[in-house]
């Protein structure tokens, strides 16, 4: 299917957009106004931009339906600092709760049952209950257009953090596994990050990786290694070497058992070095498929 968003309607330009870019981090944003009126509304057009300097920015966008704006937006056009308290999953109905479109002047801490904490540099208070705050100063808002839909970039600087020390591993440093953070998708549909989900992914440091194109031909041709094996692969800095120390019992019996039909080999060290990058283990995987050598 192909779609011009020229022959969409708003909503359904929308609808698609949200489902297909996801998930989105969710900006729980609390800002007051210049009576002193609380607001506390989740955003998930929302996310990190820079770290020096420190700028988050997130997008109360008009509502496509009747191009009215935020009270959030009205907010911090009249106050420019807002609190950005990260979302996990012990809090996220709540959440939901206080995105209700209620009248102007509601306060959503009471009505959604948070409690309210006293920020140290900025006006509008923080959510208690968040395991991570920020507080921020609004350093621009940008408008991205005047109808039903158009996006408002809120553009903050992150002035302090305040993290929860539930979250932290030994080092002071947030430890992923205890943060469980909450994310957008379409509809009515969010995720959840935890354990049974996390995974890793070597990250390429400042030496290149060799690439796939650099594989050699039975690798990269593989009907049992798929994509991610090859990325895995491709991701070392320099072709490896088969080393004389390696040892491995499965390797010796697939050589042993598979000798005489080379085919079945082949199969069989592909097989096994799949389990291997699937466990993360790279450089053992490359040592089964250069015995293939």
């Amino acid at each position: 299917m192909i779609l011009h968003l020229e022959d969409l309607k708003p909503a359904d330009v929308q609808n698609y957009l949200q489902h297909a870019i996801a998930p989105r981090p969710i900006c729980f944003a609390s800002t007051i106004d210049k009576a002193g009126n609380i607001n506390l509304s989740p955003f998930s057009f929302f996310n990190m931009f820079s770290s020096n300097p420190p700028i988050v920015i997130f997008s109360p966008a008009r509502r496509v339906r009747d191009n009215t704006t935020k009270h959030t937006l009205q907010n911090v056009l009249e106050v420019p600092e807002v609190v950005i308290n990260i979302v996990d999953y012990d809090m996220v109905q709540q959440t939901s709760l206080a995105s209700c479109e209620f009248p102007k002047g509601t306060n959503e801490f009471i009505k959604a049952g948070f409690t309210e904490e006293k920020a140290t540099l900025v006006s509008p208070p923080m959510v208690k209950e968040s395991k991570v705050k920020l507080e921020c100063k609004v350093i621009e808002v940008k408008p991205l257009g005047t109808e039903g839909g158009a996006g408002n970039l809120v553009i903050c600087e992150v002035l302090c953090i305040h993290i929860a020390e539930s979250v932290l591993d030994e080092n002071g440093k947030i430890d992923q596994t205890k943060l469980h953070h909450v994310a957008r998708l379409g509809g009515d549909w969010y995720c959840k990050v935890d354990e049974t989900n996390l995974f890793k992914v070597a990250k390429p440091n400042t030496q290149l990786g060799i690439g796939v194109d650099a594989l050699p031909e039975s690798i990269r041709q593989s009907n049992i290694l798929t994509a991610n094996n090859l990325g895995q692969l491709a991701n070392v800095n320099e072709m490896p070497f088969i080393d004389p120390g390696f040892t491995d019992d499965k390797l010796k019996n697939i050589i042993q058992y598979y000798s005489i039909n080379p085919d079945e080999m082949d199969k069989e060290l592909h097989t096994y070095a799949k389990e291997l990058l699937d466990a993360g283990k790279v450089n053992e995987a490359w040592q089964i498929l250069l015995a293939d050598y």
